[in-house]
């Protein structure tokens, strides 16, 4: 297989295709409705025409509002997702991705059960992997002897800088009339930090005489 063909590089690719598919394939609109993720239907408050709600938080994923938020989110995906595999492998990339985008539509829908605006793009997705690199590549400051106490510390300041992030892009967000799923942002941040550490792969065990 030759070497750009990585699980990052081909989610990349897919993420690509359901951005120009919606435009030039279906109408934007309907896209957005029939793939988007609607809190609403999750939560039974009208059924699904095309897609089960269960499925909808992975197609979300695979569209986007315009170029900004594609290249924004196609370029953490490529950075941050050739990273991680290059150590996790790619099943275990992959499998991240996911997490990252139904803890990221599960947050949303929490805080919101009844939302009816479709919510779609892959920055929960993309959240995650943030996270995970964070972890896996981020300089840990050493605030106590226990390694386990130091990795939850750690992880802890970086869950309130990536809130202080979320919540003034929201501000932002809101000023210019745009409306951020910011509660997606921040599941897929969680989702991120809790599975950094199951993406290492297992240390061989030592052989006995």
């Amino acid at each position: 297989m030759p070497r750009w063909a990585t699980a990052t590089n081909l989610l990349a690719a897919v993420v690509v295709l359901g951005y120009w598919a919606a435009r030039l394939v279906w109408d934007v609109a309907d896209a957005h409705h029939v793939g988007g993720f609607i809190p609403a239907r999750l939560s039974g408050m009208f059924a699904s025409e095309h897609l089960p709600a269960w499925l909808t938080p992975l197609t979300a994923a695979f569209l986007h509002a315009d170029m900004a938020h594609l290249l924004f989110n196609g370029v953490v995906l490529l950075y941050c997702g050739n990273a991680i595999e290059r150590v996790t492998g790619p099943v275990r990339l992959v499998l991240l991705f996911l997490a990252g985008a139904y803890l990221a539509a599960l947050a949303q829908w929490w805080t919101d059960p009844a939302a009816a605006l479709p919510m779609i793009g892959a920055s929960g997705a993309t959240s995650a992997l943030i996270g995970s690199f964070a972890m896996l590549f981020g300089n840990r400051r050493q605030l106590v002897r226990s390694p386990g106490l130091n990795r939850f510390l750690n992880a802890l300041w970086l869950l309130a800088f990536w809130l202080v992030v979320q919540y003034a892009l929201d501000l932002y967000g809101r000023v210019e009339g745009t409306l951020i799923a910011t509660p997606a942002h921040i599941g897929g941040f969680v989702a991120g930090l809790l599975l950094a550490r199951w993406l290492l792969p297992a240390r061989p065990r030592a052989a006995r005489d």
